[in-house]
Parts: C-alpha cells; sequence; structure tokens
C-alpha cells in the first residue's frame, strides 16, 4: 500500500461514557461517506491499534466500502482512563455504541459487518450473541470461543511487563520484530510502519514510549489465568463467519478452529501459513479474502 493509500483515512473521533467521565475515541475511516453495503467496523488487538488496518482500509475503499477503526481507549490517538480498572471487554462494548451509531447513520442502517483481531474479535462475538445483533457479518482474526489457559499466560506476561524505553525508532523496531515475529513474514517497510504507529517520544525526557497506557494490562495482574470458555456464546451467533487461523496460534488452536466450523452453520476457516498469534493484514491475497467475504 502506498503512502497516498495510508493518509486518505480520515481521522475523526467519538465520545465514550465511562463512570469517570466522557472519554474521546480516536478512529481511522477510509472509502466514501455513503455507500449501498454496511460500513466494516475493524477493532484490534490487546495492545495494538487501528494501524494495523492500514492496508485492509485502504482495499476496502478500493472495493468501495467504508470503514472505521478505532484506537480503543489507552491506545494510539484515543484518551486514557483515569482508573484502569475499566479496561475490560463489558466497558469496550459499550465504547463501541457510539461507533455502530456512526457507522450506520449515513444510511440509517441497522447493521454493519466487522473485523476483530484477537481482542477485537472476543468484542465482537459479544456483540453477535447478543438477540439483536449489530454485525450483519463477521471476521474474527485468530480468536475463538476457547482460549487457552497457557496463551493468556503469555500475554498477561507481557501486557504486565514493566514498560521500557527505546533510545531510537530502529531499537524500538527491533523489539518489536522480536516480541511480534509470530504476526508472520512481513517486509521491512511493514515493520517500519508498524513501529512508527506503535511509539511516541517521551514529554519527560529522552526515548521513545509504546503508544498505549501502560494500565492497558493492569486487570490481569495478579490474577491466576484459567482456559476461557465462551461456547455457549458461539451458539448464540448466526451471521457469516470468516475465521482467520494462523498455523502457529497458541490463541486459536486447530482444534479449536475446527470445531467453531463444526458448530456454527455458517463458518469459514482460512489458515495462514508462517504466521502465530495473530495474522497482520499486510498482503494482497489476505485483504482480497476478506473483501470478497465482506462483499456477500
Amino acid at each position: 500500500m502506498s503512502d497516498a493509500s495510508a493518509s486518505d483515512a480520515i481521522v475523526r473521533h467519538v465520545l465514550c461514557a465511562r463512570p469517570e467521565g466522557l472519554k474521546r475515541m480516536a478512529y481511522r475511516q477510509w472509502g466514501p461517506p455513503h455507500g449501498d453495503a454496511p460500513a466494516v467496523i475493524c477493532v484490534h488487538g490487546l495492545s495494538r491499534n487501528a494501524h494495523d488496518f492500514d492496508h485492509l482500509g485502504a482495499a476496502l475503499a478500493e472495493a468501495g466500502r467504508r470503514s472505521l477503526a478505532p484506537d480503543v481507549l489507552g491506545r494510539g490517538e484515543s484518551e486514557w482512563l483515569t482508573d484502569s480498572s475499566g479496561y475490560q471487554l463489558p466497558y469496550y462494548i459499550g465504547d463501541m455504541t457510539p461507533l455502530i451509531g456512526r457507522a450506520t447513520a449515513p444510511k440509517d442502517m441497522d447493521q454493519v459487518d466487522w473485523v476483530g483481531t484477537s481482542m477485537g474479535g472476543l468484542i465482537a462475538m459479544l456483540l453477535a450473541a447478543s438477540p439483536v445483533s449489530p454485525i450483519r457479518r463477521l471476521v474474527l482474526n485468530d480468536i475463538g470461543p476457547f482460549i487457552p489457559k497457557a496463551a493468556l499466560e503469555r500475554i498477561a506476561e507481557y501486557t504486565t511487563a514493566p514498560e521500557p524505553t527505546f533510545a531510537s525508532p530502529e531499537e524500538a523496531e527491533a523489539h518489536y520484530r522480536e516480541i511480534h515475529a509470530d504476526f508472520g513474514p512481513m517486509t521491512d517497510r511493514d515493520w517500519a510502519d508498524l513501529t512508527r504507529h506503535s511509539i511516541v517520544q517521551r514529554e519527560d525526557g529522552p526515548g521513545w514510549l509504546r503508544h498505549h497506557d501502560p494500565g492497558i494490562g493492569d486487570p490481569m495482574k495478579g490474577q491466576e489465568q484459567a482456559d476461557t470458555d465462551l461456547w455457549g456464546l458461539w451458539g448464540l451467533i448466526r451471521c457469516p463467519v470468516l475465521v482467520l487461523r494462523g498455523v502457529r496460534s497458541d490463541v486459536l488452536t486447530q482444534e479449536t478452529a475446527a470445531q467453531m466450523a463444526e458448530r456454527h452453520p455458517d463458518c469459514t476457516v482460512h489458515e495462514v501459513p508462517d504466521v502465530g498469534h495473530a495474522p497482520m493484514f499486510t498482503t494482497p491475497e489476505i485483504n482480497r479474502l476478506v473483501v470478497d467475504f465482506l462483499s456477500g
């Protein structure tokens, strides 16, 4: 994707109601302001941000689709919370309400399509299982209704670790290449872009920090992890689902992905080679797969 495609995104925000007051949640928007097809909401993983969908947003725009990708509160350009206990799924679901309203307003539609990576997929499953679901078609990127304890322990260890300070963007890139090696084969340009959108210069001294609130992992601190079992929720989802799974993923196992297809009347699983948790939307092949599925 060219620089021009990335810069075509419009950055806006919605207000999310929290116990501590209204918080601004930024989002990136691609594509036409109106269209006959539902808008696509794209939501990132636990410690990521909206730029993970720059390539996909451009591909959807080329197909005439409007898409919106938020920086979930505490990440990227969105506001941080004063009370870090609010960094949990039930609150995130509420935060999506104004974004869904913004996405459905131009054509007075009542549904959106959804692409969710990891945490973004968990949010989507909870919404899609609602008796009045706002989701028409759903792409789950390396997430499912069962997450093994060992994978959650690995995520908790990374998310709750002390925040590193990088002496330079180059040092930060080396860090991301190591900890996100499971994102799979990416070009040097992809890694440079990922790093550029994942760090921010310190205001209180030299160096660079990760561009999110260090408190996003606080709800996981001191908690003994256990398997997450949401199969009951999965049984309530009726919309068509495309599941993307990294073949090396420890979060979405091959067994879980197979059961998802068996238990859902309209679920397709696509395995992405040479990738763990989670596939990135940096290749035309994956983006074309998603665009074609959402065109159904």
